[in-house]
Protein backbone atom coordinates (compact mmCIF):
# COMPACT_ATOMS: atom_id res chain seq x y z
CA UNK A 1 0.00 0.00 0.00
CA UNK A 2 1.53 3.36 -0.70
CA UNK A 3 0.70 6.12 1.35
CA UNK A 4 1.67 10.07 -0.05
CA UNK A 5 3.98 11.62 1.45
CA UNK A 6 2.85 13.52 5.06
CA UNK A 7 3.42 17.34 5.23
CA UNK A 8 4.50 18.33 8.03
CA UNK A 9 4.40 22.05 9.34
CA UNK A 10 7.13 22.76 12.31
CA UNK A 11 9.23 25.56 14.12
CA UNK A 12 13.12 24.07 14.73
CA UNK A 13 12.65 25.78 18.27
CA UNK A 14 9.69 23.85 19.47
CA UNK A 15 10.44 20.54 21.30
CA UNK A 16 7.13 19.26 20.38
CA UNK A 17 8.13 19.49 16.86
CA UNK A 18 11.17 17.94 17.39
CA UNK A 19 10.03 15.24 19.27
CA UNK A 20 7.37 14.56 16.14
CA UNK A 21 9.91 14.47 13.82
CA UNK A 22 12.32 12.47 15.46
CA UNK A 23 8.97 9.88 16.14
CA UNK A 24 8.08 10.34 12.06
CA UNK A 25 11.78 9.27 11.41
CA UNK A 26 11.94 6.78 14.03
CA UNK A 27 9.18 5.12 11.88
CA UNK A 28 10.55 5.89 8.44
CA UNK A 29 7.53 7.77 7.62
CA UNK A 30 8.61 9.92 4.47
CA UNK A 31 7.43 13.55 4.82
CA UNK A 32 8.04 16.83 3.78
CA UNK A 33 9.87 19.20 6.35
CA UNK A 34 8.17 22.94 6.11
CA UNK A 35 8.92 26.04 8.31
CA UNK A 36 5.49 26.87 9.85
CA UNK A 37 6.58 30.70 10.46
CA UNK A 38 7.73 31.26 6.75
CA UNK A 39 5.52 28.83 5.26
CA UNK A 40 1.82 28.70 7.36
CA UNK A 41 -1.13 26.37 6.08
CA UNK A 42 -3.05 27.66 3.34
CA UNK A 43 -6.53 28.78 3.87
CA UNK A 44 -7.61 25.15 1.96
CA UNK A 45 -5.45 23.33 4.62
CA UNK A 46 -6.75 24.96 7.60
CA UNK A 47 -10.71 24.87 6.58
CA UNK A 48 -10.07 21.21 5.86
CA UNK A 49 -8.37 20.91 8.95
CA UNK A 50 -10.95 22.02 10.77
CA UNK A 51 -14.00 20.00 9.17
CA UNK A 52 -11.63 16.91 10.24
CA UNK A 53 -10.89 18.23 13.68
CA UNK A 54 -14.12 19.47 14.49
CA UNK A 55 -13.53 22.65 16.29
CA UNK A 56 -11.46 25.75 14.87
CA UNK A 57 -9.96 26.34 18.43
CA UNK A 58 -7.61 23.50 18.02
CA UNK A 59 -5.97 24.94 15.28
CA UNK A 60 -4.74 27.84 17.24
CA UNK A 61 -0.79 27.54 19.77
CA UNK A 62 -3.23 28.78 22.69
CA UNK A 63 -0.11 28.82 24.35
CA UNK A 64 1.87 30.94 21.69
CA UNK A 65 3.15 34.76 22.46
CA UNK A 66 1.28 35.60 19.37
CA UNK A 67 -1.94 34.34 20.46
CA UNK A 68 -1.60 36.02 23.98
CA UNK A 69 -0.51 39.17 22.63
CA UNK A 70 -3.09 39.48 19.99
CA UNK A 71 -5.75 38.65 22.64
CA UNK A 72 -7.02 36.09 20.79
CA UNK A 73 -9.31 34.06 22.97
CA UNK A 74 -11.17 37.14 23.08
CA UNK A 75 -10.63 37.87 19.24
CA UNK A 76 -12.15 34.46 18.54
CA UNK A 77 -15.42 35.31 19.20
CA UNK A 78 -15.93 38.40 16.76
CA UNK A 79 -14.69 37.23 14.00
CA UNK A 80 -15.98 35.41 10.72
CA UNK A 81 -14.51 31.67 9.98
CA UNK A 82 -12.84 33.41 6.75
CA UNK A 83 -11.33 36.10 8.90
CA UNK A 84 -9.77 33.52 10.97
CA UNK A 85 -8.60 31.48 8.59
CA UNK A 86 -6.89 34.35 7.28
CA UNK A 87 -5.29 35.68 10.34
CA UNK A 88 -4.06 31.68 10.18
CA UNK A 89 -2.44 31.53 6.60
CA UNK A 90 -0.68 34.74 7.19
CA UNK A 91 0.62 33.91 11.28
CA UNK A 92 2.09 30.24 11.17
CA UNK A 93 2.92 31.50 14.82
CA UNK A 94 -1.15 31.57 15.46
CA UNK A 95 -1.08 27.69 14.22
CA UNK A 96 -0.78 24.73 16.71
CA UNK A 97 2.38 23.01 16.01
CA UNK A 98 3.59 20.72 14.06
CA UNK A 99 0.65 20.61 11.94
CA UNK A 100 0.71 17.51 9.93
CA UNK A 101 -1.26 16.95 6.59
CA UNK A 102 -2.11 13.76 5.97
CA UNK A 103 -3.72 11.92 2.96
CA UNK A 104 -7.42 13.03 4.16
CA UNK A 105 -7.05 13.62 7.67
CA UNK A 106 -5.12 16.26 9.68
CA UNK A 107 -2.71 15.84 13.42
CA UNK A 108 -2.13 19.06 15.61
CA UNK A 109 -0.02 19.33 18.43
CA UNK A 110 2.34 15.66 19.14
CA UNK A 111 0.93 12.85 21.36
CA UNK A 112 2.46 9.54 20.08
CA UNK A 113 -0.65 7.43 20.93
CA UNK A 114 -3.01 9.62 18.81
CA UNK A 115 -0.10 9.96 16.11
CA UNK A 116 0.31 5.76 16.16
CA UNK A 117 -2.90 5.59 15.20
CA UNK A 118 -2.44 7.73 11.86
CA UNK A 119 1.48 7.40 10.94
Amino acid sequence: MSRSKLKVYEYSGCSTCRNALKYLKSKKVEFEQLPIRETPPSVAELQKAKQYLGDIKRLFNTSGKDYREGNWKEKLGKLSEDQIYKELSANGNLVKRPFVVGDGWFLVGFKEEEWGERV
